[in-house]
């Protein structure tokens, strides 16, 4: 692999890979590989079997999705790729949104009942997490309580029936249109995953809290990352919701803050049109 062409030459698509412009130093610019400048064609990457790979699945991405990675060696892309996917069982980066429902049927097979403890309270007893998660929930919450916060999980698992309700009663509440700002229709809540918690008050005002700004500063320590961040309710199809946090790993957190401008859900778009590839 020829490591001195950088990560932007692969956000083009298939036909633009005899257009690239390669300057004098066997770079192509991200503005040039934009703006399709005729050059000569990279032979060696287009051998590349992961080359390949890569570049069709980043191609499929949306254009801001694209303009969130910055430019880098596609090795140490694939590198930090693999790392992320390392060791995680191969439903953990289940694409789950308004437009890629979870598979039928969906349930997770390792639930563990979550408890008050002395990491973190609970607040109601129909808790569930998968046992991964609940292993990190546990570490996190022991750190923040080093530091004198407690955090409280309020929501965790839903099942399809469950989401099913939660929604309809948003919809009642608030009309569909509000509620599909907020509230996922049944088999597209990431709750389902097993993987997600709401914590606290499930309000904007827990941005402002103690233990909401510690979360926005340390979750992703221990593989927690924000789901639905504010300013991108175009992408994740979700306003901002501080108080959702998604457990996918403390490698891919790494992964999706270094390359894909930790937004999880360009990083669960390009993993899921890798695994398609």
């Amino acid at each position: 692999m020829n490591r001195n062409l950088p990560l932007s030459v692969l956000l083009v698509t298939v036909a633009l890979f005899t257009a690239l412009f390669v300057s004098c130093s066997g770079k192509a610019s991200a503005q040039t590989v934009a703006d399709g400048t005729q050059g000569s064609r990279p032979e060696n990457m287009m051998n590349d079997p992961e080359i390949i790979r890569l570049q069709k699945a980043l191609s499929s991405l949306s254009q801001r999705a694209k303009a969130a990675i910055p430019n880098g060696d596609p090795e140490e892309f694939l590198t930090d790729l693999k790392k992320a996917l390392a060791s995680r069982s191969s439903d953990m980066f289940l694409l789950c949104d308004k437009t890629h429902p979870l598979p039928e049927g969906y349930e997770p097979a390792d639930l563990v009942h979550l408890v008050s403890n002395e990491s973190y309270t609970v607040g109601r007893n129909n808790l569930f997490l998968r046992v991964q998660a609940e292993k990190q929930l546990r570490s996190m919450g022991s750190a923040a309580g080093k530091e004198g916060i407690t955090l409280l999980v309020s929501s965790s698992y839903r099942s399809y029936a469950y989401q099913k309700e939660v929604y309809d009663r948003w919809v009642r509440i608030d009309g569909q249109k509000a509620a599909d700002r907020e509230s996922a229709r049944a088999g597209t809540s990431q709750h389902q995953t097993g993987n997600a918690v709401d914590f606290g008050s499930i309000d904007d005002s827990y941005a402002q809290t103690a233990a909401g700004k510690w979360l926005a500063a340390n979750a992703e320590k221990f593989g927690w990352s924000l789901s639905f961040p504010q300013g991108y309710e175009d992408v994740t199809g979700y306003r901002w919701e501080c108080w959702h946090y998604r457990y996918l790993g403390i490698e891919a957190c790494r992964f999706q803050k270094k390359w894909f401008g930790d937004i999880q859900q360009f990083m669960l778009e390009f993993i899921d049109a890798w695994n398609k590839v």
